[in-house]
């Protein structure tokens, strides 16, 4: 079985979705996750299959809005555009939402998370794959936004997303992650990171994570292998293109294509 790759439109920040396909087209990749945000076409069904019909680029995932930054993108209500996100999936052909666990705060949504995440599942056949997270350092202390935990697997859910940016700035060990996700893992955010105290999102290969070994562990599994790097820092679209080029490359090595 060919597992595929896509490219996350968070990749080509602070360029809009439509790079983000014309890139996947350009280098081979196998389609895109798009990251609903502020940019107003990732917020827009309609304006994303005409994209995907131009380029000739299935998207594979819908990532909910659930930053602190587009908590006002489609509804003010966490509820409400985690059921938005999987409409769109369902419109775009897209077999995975994924989302994030709920924050502290939002108590009324993460007192009923698990329980509309599955009844969501079972309506739409949507795949909602929930993320690993990380704490924040402030101060020498080390706390946690999201509820009950960074780690999804201490609730239990039928679909997982791996994210290895995550599990670097975490200092968790992603592959004893990778075995508690289990068959469950549908989703892999490939991406870097060295321990620092933030997301960095680095392209794979060039961190302390084991990306190649991740890659390897799931080259006979049904869900999708998604490149989610940062390129705001590149100079030129050129050397943004080579740091995703090299993203893909990488991924078809270590899945064995």
């Amino acid at each position: 079985m060919t597992v595929r790759v896509g490219l996350s439109t968070a990749s080509v920040w602070p360029r809009t979705a439509s790079s983000a396909f014309e890139a996947a087209a350009t280098l081979g990749y196998d389609g895109v996750e798009v990251m609903v945000w502020a940019d107003p076409i990732s917020q827009d069904p309609v304006a994303l299959k005409r994209r995907s019909r131009q380029f000739g680029v299935p998207v594979m995932a819908v990532h909910a809005p659930c930053l602190l930054i587009t908590q006002r993108v489609w509804s003010p209500l966490p509820e409400e555009r985690l059921r938005r996100s999987v409409e769109a999936a369902v419109d775009l052909g897209a077999p995975t939402v994924v989302i994030h666990p709920p924050f502290r705060w939002q108590r009324r949504y993460a007192e009923g998370f698990a329980d509309l995440v599955a009844e969501l599942e079972d309506k739409s056949g949507i795949a909602i794959a929930v993320e690993n997270m990380f704490p924040v350092r402030r101060f020498g202390r080390v706390v946690t936004a999201f509820d009950p935990s960074i780690d999804p697997t201490d609730v239990g859910y039928r679909n997982y997303t791996l994210d290895l940016s995550h599990t670097a700035t975490a200092g968790e060990d992603a592959l004893a992650l990778r075995r508690r996700m289990g068959d469950a893992l549908r989703h892999v955010h490939l991406a870097d990171g060295t321990g620092l105290p933030r997301d960095e999102h680095l392209a794979p290969g060039r961190g302390t994570q084991p990306c190649a070994e991740i890659c390897e562990s799931v080259t006979n599994f049904t869900g999708q292998v998604v490149v989610e790097i940062s390129t705001r820092r590149a100079r030129t679209g050129t050397e943004r293109t080579k740091a995703l080029a090299e993203s893909l490359l990488f991924a078809r090595l270590h899945l064995g294509q």
